[in-house]
C-alpha cells in the first residue's frame, strides 16, 4: 500500500553522467513511484536526453503501472559542461503547484517514516522546513551494484542497502521537505552559485537566520549511492572560488540583511513579481 503525500513534489534536476549514476536515478525514481501517492519532475539539463533514453525504458519494465501518472519528465538542451542545479531548482519549484516541495538529490533514499514525518511536520503548520535525517553519524555510503539495488526494489527490506553501506557523517544536502511559500518568500535557490558549490550549508543558514522554523528527523538515516564525481560534483569546479566568496560573504549577513540582500536578487525577477 502506497503512502499519501499527495501535497507534495519532488523535485530532481539531474545529469546523468556516469553509469553509477544512471543506476541511482533509475533506482530513487523507481523507489518513490512504489512507495507513495505523490508528484515528481525530473528535469535533465544535457547535451541529449539520456534520461529518456536509457532510464524511462528501465522504469517502464520495473514497475507494473502506468509512470505516467503525477510525473513530469523535462529536458533541456544544453551543451555548458557545467550543470546548474541551483537554476533548474528554481524553475521546477515555480513549476510544482503543490503545498510541499521537496528539493532531492537522485543519489538519496530514506527510511519510508522519515517521508511521512517530515511531510506531516509540514502539513500540521509545525516545520517550515524538515531535513529528514539526523545531524551527524547519520549517513550510510552506500556502494550499490545492480544486484544490490534490484533486491532493494524488489523487496524493499533496507538490509540489502546496509550490508554494502559505510556510515559516515550527514550535514545539509541529500533532501529538503519545504512549505513552498516559504521556499518563494526566502529568496528561492541562490543562483549565483554554480555547478558544486556550498550550496548546502548556505541554504540552510540562510533559513534559519531569517527566522523560519527548520527542524530535522534527529534519529533519521540517509541512504546516500555513491557515484564517481566530475566537475559538477566536486571541489575541481572552476566556479569555487566564487562560490566560497559568496558563501563567506552571505555568512557575514544579519538577518535584516539576508533579507535584503535576497529580497533584491535579479534572478528572482524571472519568477515570482518584485
Amino acid at each position: 500500500m502506497t503512502i499519501n503525500l499527495l501535497e507534495a513534489t519532488f523535485i530532481i534536476p539531474i545529469r546523468i553522467e556516469s553509469p553509477d549514476r544512471l543506476r541511482n536515478v533509475v533506482t530513487t525514481t523507481a523507489f518513490l513511484m512504489e512507495n507513495f501517492d505523490t508528484n515528481i519532475i525530473i528535469k535533465e539539463v544535457d547535451k541529449e536526453p539520456v534520461f529518456q533514453r536509457d532510464a524511462l525504458p528501465l522504469l517502464e519494465e520495473i514497475l507494473d503501472f502506468n509512470i505516467w501518472e503525477n510525473f513530469n519528465y523535462i529536458f533541456e538542451r544544453s551543451d555548458d559542461p557545467l550543470f546548474h542545479r541551483q537554476r533548474v531548482l528554481n524553475e521546477m519549484i515555480m513549476e510544482a503547484d503543490t503545498h510541499i516541495v521537496v528539493n532531492y538529490d537522485c543519489d538519496a533514499i530514506l527510511p519510508l517514516e522519515s517521508y511521512e514525518l517530515a511531510y506531516k511536520g509540514i502539513m500540521d503548520g509545525i516545520y517550515d522546513i524538515v531535513y529528514p535525517y539526523g545531524s551527524g553519524l547519520y549517513q550510510k555510503q552506500v556502494k550499490a551494484t545492480d544486484v544490490t539495488v534490484s533486491q532493494f526494489l524488489e523487496t524493499g527490506d533496507y538490509e540489502f542497502l546496509d550490508a554494502v553501506s559505510t556510515d559516515s557523517t550527514s550535514d545539509f544536502g541529500w533532501a529538503q521537505f519545504f512549505k513552498r511559500s516559504v521556499y518563494i518568500d526566502g529568496g528561492l535557490e541562490n543562483e549565483n552559485f554554480k555547478a558544486y558549490a556550498p550550496e548546502d550549508k548556505e541554504r540552510y543558514y540562510r533559513f534559519t537566520r531569517m527566522g523560519y522554523h527548520v527542524d530535522r528527523i534527529g534519529d533519521g538515516w540517509v541512504y546516500h549511492l555513491e557515484h564517481a564525481r566530475g566537475e559538477n560534483s566536486w571541489f575541481t569546479n572552476p566556479h569555487m572560488q566564487s562560490n566560497m566568496d559568496e558563501w563567506n560573504k552571505i555568512q557575514q549577513m544579519s538577518r535584516e540583511q539576508l533579507k535584503e540582500y535576497y529580497s533584491n536578487q535579479d534572478y528572482l525577477k524571472k519568477y515570482v513579481n518584485i
